[in-house]
């Protein structure tokens, strides 16, 4: 099974516009195919909301952005019912959160009562206003950017919101060479701008059905509550990870597969994807001395493989 030439055109499209990242875009392409929701933390202008935007240019869907600000209301994410008296009546007005792609900007600014709304969105597909239960479109992402934590006027997220987000990655600056291309070419707004959708929603929808039939064979998924074994034993983490995180991790090494060409999962499939959906739910022990992503990749070295 080749990895469809759609999926080739996209990545190819998307490299354009974040260069010399080639690996986190790749991640991030994945993440989407899996179904999951994705944060992207780091500095701020190292590209995180130009990857968001192209991603969901590329893929053809409906983008909405809310920059995430200490006074954000929900009702400024889900949005409100005014009465209009041409209709003698309430008329819901929706929030930018009924788009197909919502691109939350620095959300760890906004307060936790905003957080909390965007949880039911991300968790249960919709959203409940003044008593009723609206439904979100489908397909629907988040695609969330945060500030490193100890940035001024942040709010930690929670770990029951952390625990919503499918992957974290982080670009990183670029290298020289990247970062001269950058200086060198089209201002990245306006390239953006001119992308094409690679992807119609039916083409996306059959893609993550292609993702989900990637096959998992028994050894693999031994492999994989070994390492799930290994984050609860206390020896690397405060805490190990959940049953739905080893599930998030399972259908991110499915997507990981694909991408490569696979109809089915690899030991290195779940190696390769784990520090990136499995690090930002997971506080090394306090005698670590190492952050999660090296916690993890330490714990994956030490752990044989089937």
């Amino acid at each position: 099974m080749h990895a469809d030439t759609k999926i080739r055109q996209l990545l190819d499209q998307l490299n354009t516009v974040i260069v010399g990242k080639s690996a986190q875009v790749s991640d991030c392409v994945g993440c989407l195919l899996a179904g999951g929701h994705l944060l992207i933390e780091d500095v701020p202008g190292v590209g995180k909301t130009t990857l968001a935007h192209a991603l969901s240019r590329s893929f053809g869907l409906q983008f909405a952005r809310v920059q995430f600000t200490a006074d954000l209301m929900p009702s400024d994410l889900v949005g409100i019912s005014i009465y209009e008296r041409g209709r003698e009546g309430f008329v819901f007005h929706p929030g930018p959160v009924f788009a197909q792609v919502l691109l939350a900007d620095e959300i760890n600014r906004a307060s936790p009562k905003t957080q909390s709304a965007l949880l039911e969105a991300m968790e249960e597909k919709q959203v409940t206003v003044e008593g009723q239960t609206r439904a979100l479109p489908v397909p629907f992402f988040v695609i969330a950017t945060q500030n490193p934590f100890d940035q001024l006027g942040t709010y930690a997220l929670p770990e029951s919101q952390l625990d919503r987000f499918h992957m974290r990655i982080s670009l990183g600056y670029p290298d020289r060479a990247a970062e001269r291309e950058l200086l060198r070419g089209a201002d990245r707004r306006e390239l953006i701008e001119q992308l094409p959708a690679v992807l119609s929603p039916a083409d996306l929808a059959r893609l993550q059905a292609e993702v989900l039939a990637v096959h998992a064979a028994e050894p693999v998924l031994e492999y994989l509550q070994d390492l799930v074994a290994a984050t609860r034993s206390g020896r690397w983490f405060a805490q190990g990870l959940s049953p739905r995180a080893a599930l998030a991790v399972v259908r991110a090494a499915k997507a990981q597969a694909f991408l490569q060409g696979r109809n089915y999962v690899a030991p290195d499939d779940i190696a390769a994807i784990l520090p990136q959906t499995a690090a930002h739910r997971l506080v090394p022990v306090s005698d670590a001395g190492r952050g999660a992503m090296e916690q993890v990749r330490a714990m994956i070295d030490a752990t044989p493989i089937p």
